[in-house]
């Protein structure tokens, strides 16, 4: 088994952080890994490795992994909707998809008022059935991640995809690079990652809109990215040194190290207190005495 040592430390009484001392890594070898999904049905994980275009996919029961998807329109984030299907942002196809239970793609979302998407980057589904995901440029700033190509939108927002009508509307429209976001447990917020200006942000969900924004958390290090939160509503957000712990009012409670730049976090594993982490190169597991968040029904 390839381990590496990593550190738990926690920063304030609201967090007791313990478990293992070392990370396990699942796979490196990739030139970005992001996007973890975990299937507890099928008991695997996918990521993306965004450069190659490609989809990797490990099997907790064997311990092996294989190409689950490529090409994969260079895909980034990834979630699972309510009925355990496979919705994922593809920043060279700008789109985002929903792989069905048959293997064909059905196309959510790929423009706005008859605009070419920029590159979607995450992607989280409401109670509700909505879709709502984050569209910044890094897929067309150049040929490394996506396809080279002007934005025809002219600016990176954020947007939902409407349940019934698959309308797409914006959501926030003042954001540099909007990236990870994850509702709170009661979904009565959104907290959403803006990466160029390194900080996370909180709105009130209203239905099909949002209010406020204010920043509740800058990053120390480097910038935030992906985000999950726990089943005590606590905020998990990737940064240049490894995860980092939130309060919903953003105070800093504490931290796990990772040897390599975090992108993206997700919870899995039989009791969801299995941390996966895309991290560069590499994907590594944590198990640790925090729970995830339980899907919405």
């Amino acid at each position: 088994m390839d381990v590496v040592p990593t550190k738990l430390e926690s920063f304030d009484d609201r967090l007791k952080l313990f478990g293992d001392d070392l990370l396990e890594r699942l796979h490196t070898g990739s030139k970005w890994t992001e996007g973890p999904a975990y299937f507890a049905a099928g008991r695997y994980l996918l990521w993306s490795d965004i450069p190659n275009d490609r989809v990797l996919r490990w099997d907790e029961t064997t311990g092996q992994v294989g190409v689950f998807r490529h090409p994969a329109g260079y895909a980034n984030g990834h979630t699972i909707d309510a009925q355990g299907r496979l919705v994922s942002c593809e920043q060279g196809n700008r789109r985002v998809t929903r792989t069905e239970h048959d293997g064909s793609i059905t196309v959510l979302a790929d423009r706005f008022d008859g605009k070419r998407l920029n590159s979607p980057n995450d992607v989280v589904i409401a109670a509700d059935g909505a879709v709502w995901f984050t569209d910044p440029s890094y897929g067309i700033d150049s040929d490394y991640e996506g396809v080279r190509a002007e934005s025809e939108i002219g600016a990176c927002n954020v947007y939902r995809v409407d349940p019934a009508t698959g309308e797409v509307h914006v959501v926030a429209d003042d954001f540099d690079r909007p990236n990870g976001l994850a509702f709170s447990l009661d979904q009565r917020h959104l907290y959403i990652v803006d990466s160029r200006r390194r900080h996370l942000r909180a709105f009130a969900v209203h239905a099909d809109r949002l209010s406020g924004g204010e920043v509740i958390a800058e990053s120390p290090s480097g910038q935030f990215d992906g985000i999950r939160l726990d089943d005590q509503g606590r905020i998990w957000a990737a940064a240049a040194d490894g995860v980092h712990c939130l309060h919903a009012d953003g105070t800093l409670l504490g931290r796990i190290t990772v040897p390599e730049v975090v992108s993206n976090i997700c919870f899995g594993g039989p009791k969801r207190n299995r941390l996966f982490i895309t991290a560069s190169t590499s994907v590594y597991t944590l198990l640790f005495n925090i729970n995830g968040a339980r899907p919405r029904p």
